[in-house]
């Protein structure tokens, strides 16, 4: 594989990583403007937008199966299409007021962005292992980046008063684009792909990836992972207006300190990883975190609950791309280890949240953040899991 083309698949796989960041972030900014249209109590927007976890939660675990039988650029452009027909129904539907033809788009949204999120991941696994250097946390900046992007640009139309379905369209229009010609770029298939197997075999070896103890352990890594990044995306800023009197304007800021930490540790992590390794920067990481969040959690200022948002966004930021590393390790078996992976981690992100939240009508959503501290100690515990892969070993990582 000539150095250009590895050059080429790899500004390709950071570019749909900061699309995908860009769509998803650009349609949650937006999310109050859809309550408003739609006339939804917030308890109704959340049982909507449920449509979308339940298309991902579907298509995640079938995404390593279509990634194995039609390619990861074939499946990224069936997701890309996917999640823009959803956001065309979403656009048409807000135009008429309608909650079930909306549940409707987004649910296609959903598995859209599923299949996506598994097939970019396998991508970025191929070319890091083409460079041979660490490059998927640098991706998974690329989709933060794209993320905050997005958000700024929803935030910026909505104070113009831009109307959601013109939104959703110019997306649906720049996506479809994009999908087009971007993975034109991607690695080819017959290099992407290893030892690949043939589609049958390849299919029914991803049926059992579910049942291998090492896929499994690197799932739990990543759970812990998603579930501090999640959590702390749904609920810092209100645990900081709630528990240390601040502003929204200032829980904002929390955020962003909380993202920008988490950001800029992604473009710069990988150097660690080749210097140190991966399990050992997983310690790092994941302990990182844990200290951030107790010290956010029992810092009794502003200040120091500031300096406990950094630590816990850097140590957010490496968990989930050396997931999908570990589990991309044997080129043969990527596509149903990462579909495996994706669809722990992403499930945690979805499920956890809510869950604080529940908790957090106890005893206060701060100090609810605290039972996060339970699965990133079992990331802790579990981390070895996630050590590189010898190349005798592709095929016995059960």
């Amino acid at each position: 594989m000539n150095k250009q083309a590895v050059r080429a698949a790899t500004i390709a796989t950071f570019t749909v990583f900061a699309i995908n960041g860009f769509v998803f972030a650009s349609w949650a900014a937006r999310i109050p403007a859809v309550t408003r249209i739609l006339e939804l109590t917030s308890g109704e927007m959340g049982l909507l937008l449920l449509t979308i976890a339940a298309g991902s939660v579907i298509a995640l675990p079938m995404a390593g199966t279509v990634v194995s039988r039609i390619g990861t650029a074939s499946t990224i452009r069936t997701g890309g299409f996917s999640a823009a027909f959803g956001g065309l129904i979403v656009s048409i539907a807000l135009a008429q007021h309608s909650v079930p033809l909306t549940a409707v788009g987004l649910f296609f949204f959903g598995i859209g962005i599923g299949l996506w999120d598994v097939a970019q991941n396998i991508e970025g696994a191929d070319v890091e292992r083409h460079l041979g250097r660490t490059v998927m946390p640098q991706f998974h900046g690329g989709f933060s980046g794209g993320a905050l992007i997005g958000a700024l640009v929803g935030a910026g139309l909505s104070a113009m008063n831009v109307s959601m379905s013109a939104h959703l369209f110019a997306i649906v229009i720049g996506v479809s684009i994009a999908m087009v010609f971007v993975p034109r770029y991607f690695l080819p298939e017959t290099a992407a792909s290893g030892s690949q197997q043939t589609h049958t075999a390849t299919a029914l070896k991803g049926r059992s990836a579910w049942t291998e103890k090492r896929t499994l352990l690197v799932g739990l890594v990543v759970l812990g992972a998603a579930l501090t990044e999640g959590s702390a995306n749904d609920w810092i800023a209100k645990a900081t207006v709630d528990g240390l009197g601040a502003t929204e304007s200032g829980g904002a800021i929390m955020f962003a300190v909380f993202v920008a930490a988490m950001t800029l540790f992604r473009f710069f992590g990988g150097g660690f990883v080749d210097k140190f390794g991966r399990v050992p920067v997983l310690y790092g990481s994941l302990g990182s975190s844990l200290i951030g969040l107790v010290l956010f959690v029992m810092a009794p200022n502003l200040l120091l609950a500031g300096v406990g948002a950094v630590f816990w966004g850097a140590g957010s930021a490496m968990g989930f791309p050396m997931g999908m590393s570990a589990a991309a390790d044997d080129p043969s078996r990527a596509a149903a280890r990462v579909s495996v992976v994706s669809t722990v981690g992403y499930i945690a992100f979805l499920a956890g949240p809510p869950l604080l939240g529940f908790l957090g009508d106890h005893v206060t959503i701060r100090w609810a953040l605290l039972a996060i501290a339970v699965a990133i100690v079992a990331s802790i515990l579990t981390a070895p899991a996630a050590k590189p892969l010898p190349a005798s070993e592709h095929q016995n990582a059960s």
